[in-house]
């Protein structure tokens, strides 16, 4: 066996440990990376230049999803096909994905660049606020290819059990962006637009290195593979489709409650992005575990050791256990010192209130995102997408639902109170699925 398949060979709680701790490092470099920009925006130029950032995070985030949703459609497969140890239709895939995808991704910026005031506008941004909006996000389309190569080439290089390398491009990019932050922001003065620049260069760099080392990394499977199939493409769509669309709706969906928040005024707005981003990097820890177990899953049905599958899922289980306290133990005991890294010192008592309140909230609920997420990377890893699809839509459909009627009427609370709710029927519904599809020894036959 391999050192590469880890995933198939080691104990369970073992390999999704060694596997998910590099991508759980990353998700948070990968947080700092997007945090940089607004708390030296905060500290540097101001509360209103922060509601700035933030009130382009929910839109950039559905462009994100489309991104991460596009890649596991082909990281499903190279996993399956990893395990097997078919590198032909491996590296046809990974071909395939990535010529349609960077297609894809300059159609999307392309649109996103044309259309930024608009759909700044349609969100209801402030107006105070609305011209360094549409600057920031102008100049994050221009860089969303880049974006867009790095998340996928990082799905290829998970699926074939590799996290450290993804890792190691996260932390030189987050440290290149820190200090271009600091640079263009604090000593040249440029604002949100030198906000934008710096992310934008540090997201070049990032994908151009990613893309030469994964070349270098395909050169150990030497096989004859085609450059583009279509047969591939459509297997790799029927598993992408379902998962960009639960990916991007839910950013749809939480662009929708940015657009409630909104209205609160510039203040409130600069508390809900301030906890926004700290619910991102608690969120992503989680994130990370229930994608390291799809890979994990996929390698071992294309390797025909499906007795591990659920293995594999309890300790995916305690894994978010374990977070999910460190989160709330995080959270209670420094949550006004975090909101003050965004804030600073011209943050007023609401902005302060609401991201306080928002905060606390949420460190008591975690375990119920730790615990769907996990249930639905299996259900990713086994290719079954519709109870996945299904179960994340009532999820942001019980979230958008308390939002939009009753956080207008009585008090932007409401935004926040029902998302434990939500996270907590998608896990019931995705497990329900799941205990119908637990792979059996007739799967494993016919795998083989």
């Amino acid at each position: 066996m391999s050192k590469d398949e880890y995933l198939i060979t080691d104990k369970p709680l073992k390999a999704l440990t060694i596997f998910a701790m590099p991508m759980i490092l990353g998700s948070f470099f990968q947080q700092v990376y997007n945090m940089a920009d607004s708390i030296i925006v905060g500290q540097f130029v101001g509360s209103s230049a922060l509601a700035a950032v933030g009130a382009c995070a929910a839109l950039t985030n559905v462009f994100i999803c489309v991104a991460l949703g596009a890649g596991v459609g082909a990281g499903v497969l190279v996993s399956r096909y990893f395990g097997a140890r078919n590198y032909s239709k491996m590296k046809t895939i990974v071909s395939t994905s990535l010529i349609s995808f960077c297609i894809l991704s300059i159609l999307l910026g392309a649109f996103g660049f044309g259309f930024s005031r608009l759909m700044m506008s349609l969100l209801q941004t402030p107006a105070d606020i609305l011209d360094e909006a549409v600057l920031y996000l102008q100049v994050y389309f221009v860089g969303f290819p880049f974006l867009f190569m790095y998340n996928i080439l990082s799905t290829m290089f998970t699926s074939i059990g590799e996290s450290k390398i993804p890792l190691g491009l996260l932390i030189f990019s987050s440290v290149l962006n820190i200090f271009m932050d600091l640079w263009m922001v604090a000593d040249l003065g440029m604002g949100v637009f030198g906000a934008a620049l710096a992310t934008l260069i540090a997201q070049g760099v990032s994908a151009v290195f990613s893309f030469l080392i994964f070349l270098y990394r395909m050169r150990r499977y030497k096989c004859r593979y085609r450059w583009f199939d279509r047969q591939e493409l459509q297997l790799m769509l029927r598993i992408a489709i379902p998962s960009v669309l639960q990916q991007s709706t839910v950013s749809i969906g939480m662009m929708i409650v940015q657009a409630v928040v909104n209205p609160f005024g510039t203040q409130a707005l600069a508390g809900y992005a301030a906890t926004m981003r700290v619910e991102n990097v608690f969120s992503l820890m989680f994130v990370s575990i229930g994608n390291a177990v799809s890979p994990y899953v996929s390698q071992n049905l294309g390797a025909n050791k499906t007795s591990r599958i659920k293995k594999g899922y309890r300790a995916a289980l305690l894994l978010d256990t374990c977070f999910a306290a460190l989160a709330f133990i995080v959270i209670e005991t420094l949550h006004t010192q975090i909101s003050s890294l965004f804030l600073g010192k011209d943050g007023t008592a609401l902005a302060y209130q609401v991201s306080g309140d928002y905060m606390r909230w949420l460190g008591y609920f975690f375990i119920f995102m730790g615990i769907k997420m996990a249930t639905d990377g299996v259900l990713r890893g086994l290719g079954i997408m519709r109870p996945f699809l299904i179960a994340n839509m009532v999820n942001l459909a019980i979230r958008l639902s308390v939002a939009l009627i009753f956080a207008p009427r009585f008090g932007i609370a409401f935004v926040w109170l029902a998302v434990p709710a939500g996270w907590l029927a998608n896990f019931l519904i995705s497990y329900a699925a799941l205990r119908k599809s637990w792979p059996t020894d007739e799967t494993e036959r016919a795998v083989s």
